[in-house]
């Protein structure tokens, strides 16, 4: 054999060598670039479950804030309606002596006719109030008894009315809309 075709047989062996080392770390590097492919995507998995699960965190926090406000404006829309409600019966309520007044007044014998007349425009107007108000007088002459709404302060033998029915009306309750503003001061009829 001649030196020359040793050497290019060796330039061959070299070169297939060469080739092999070089398909192997190309399949290495395949290997490790599916490697880095399968932890990035692993990464990546793992990293959207946890914006996920932190979206999902914070929608519920969103809805239930969303709820509270909610149940909050309601609260508050609710007070404010029942505190209006209780400071007009209050102011009703301090009123009412002097519509009793009033009425008595009215019962009174008067000389005077342009005097009566102006009273009963004045009272006329205080019943356009109460009833722009919602108050009404609880008609309690002769309705069943209940503690609710009347205040029993005498019982009578013998009347004409039923018995646990009221039967003389001593002061006119008042109510607001649905609110009792004052029980109707009552006798009952045993």
């Amino acid at each position: 054999m001649d030196i020359k075709q040793h050497i290019n047989e060796s330039d061959e062996e070299l070169e297939e060598l060469e080739t092999e080392e070089t398909e192997a770390e190309i399949a290495d590097a395949d290997a490790q670039d599916e490697e880095d492919a399968v932890s990035e995507y692993n990464d990546n998995a793992s990293k959207f479950a946890e914006l996920e699960e932190s979206l999902h965190e914070a929608n519920d926090k969103y809805v239930r804030l969303f709820a509270e406000y909610d149940n909050y404006r309601k609260r508050t829309a609710k007070e404010k309606t029942e505190t209006y409600q209780n400071a007009s019966a209050q102011c009703i309520e301090k009123l009412l002596p002097f519509i009793d007044s009033f009425e008595r007044s009215l019962e009174a014998e008067c000389a005077d006719e342009n005097f009566k007349n102006g009273m009963q425009m004045i009272w006329g107007q205080l019943q356009d109030f109460l009833n722009k108000m919602n108050v009404t007088a609880i008609d309690a002459l002769g309705a069943e008894f209940d503690p609710n709404f009347h205040n029993a302060i005498q019982q009578l033998d013998g009347t004409d009315y039923a018995s646990n029915h009221v039967c003389q009306v001593f002061q006119k309750g008042y109510m607001m809309g649905d609110k009792l503003v004052r029980p109707a001061m009552v006798a009952v009829a045993q």
